[in-house]
């Protein structure tokens, strides 16, 4: 696979990724992209585990960017979280950066 270059914002996502703070950290988020002039990054490293509430929360992500004509990548995805987005399709929409 090749390494890509994306000029975006990177956040750094951290802990877990569940109906416990989901909310929390949609708002936080949509801070972010009201500030992306090129689209958002979110970086993987430190999450430790992601539900159907973080599936949720990156779809809604998407649309917000979509509809600013901008795109959503992921980062440093660890296992677990790499087969729930692939089981869930989410690699369709986001594309996962090396």
């Amino acid at each position: 696979m090749q390494k890509t270059t994306v000029r975006a914002l990177c956040v750094e996502l951290e802990g877990e990724l569940d109906h416990h703070n989901a909310e929390t950290i949609r708002r936080q988020l949509d801070r972010a992209i009201m500030r992306c002039r090129n689209g958002l990054i979110l970086d993987f490293s430190h999450v430790t585990l992601m539900d159907s509430s973080g599936i949720g929360l990156l779809i809604g992500r998407y649309k917000k960017l979509k509809e600013k004509g901008m795109p959503l990548y992921v980062k440093n995805v660890n296992s677990h979280v790499d087969k729930i987005f692939r089981m869930s399709g989410l690699y369709n929409i986001i594309e996962k950066l090396l």
